[in-house]
């Protein structure tokens, strides 16, 4: 009774609030302009860069020097952009891509897969897909006004994400 009470209710109904897709290179320059024009053909957006907060000599990377670049979708274009990912992975995830909180990632090796046409001057690069998902009144504990705490019984669990995924895409999850 109360679980079907719980699934008519539309306040638990959950959708995706972002996309992050990023594209860690390791390194500034012509590499990572060359990621950049990847997640700007993919998302259609421009692409933030990420510096290095630590130096580390073995990498030969220094503090501060942009390695990689990222690109946050929201919206119908971020659910487009998952699919394609998904598809890539073949609707297969395993248990340990959700987080206790809710939220899913992967990674994928080669962009051309996503359905991007290859470039000999860019070349193939890998990137990281990371998923947020939230229900409606999430904004209560990020609004400036009369901010506050989401309920433990309408903050999403690490079932509720997979039990979403398989609703949503058809998908599995493996216990690897």
């Amino acid at each position: 009774m109360t679980d079907v009470k719980k699934a008519a209710n539309p306040m638990r109904s959950i959708k995706i609030a972002k996309l992050v897709i990023n594209c860690c290179v390791g390194e500034s320059g012509d590499q990572l302009t060359r990621a950049e024009k990847v997640l700007t053909e993919l998302s259609g957006q421009k692409p933030v860069f990420s510096k290095a907060r630590l130096t580390v000599r073995t990498f030969s990377i220094r503090r501060n020097e942009k390695i990689a670049c990222h690109v946050t979708v929201r919206g119908p274009k971020a659910e487009k952009i998952l699919e394609k990912g998904l598809n890539v992975k073949e609707f297969e995830l395993r248990n340990k891509n959700f987080s206790t909180t809710g939220n899913f990632g992967f990674g994928i090796q080669e962009h051309i897969d996503l359905g991007i046409k290859y470039d000999p001057a860019i070349g193939i690069f890998g990137m990281d897909f990371y998923v947020v998902l939230e229900r409606p009144g999430f904004r209560v504990s990020r609004r400036k006004r009369f901010r506050s705490r989401i309920g433990v019984n309408h903050k999403i669990t690490k079932q509720d994400s997979i039990d979403w995924f398989k609703a949503k895409f058809g998908g599995t999850v493996s216990d690897e």
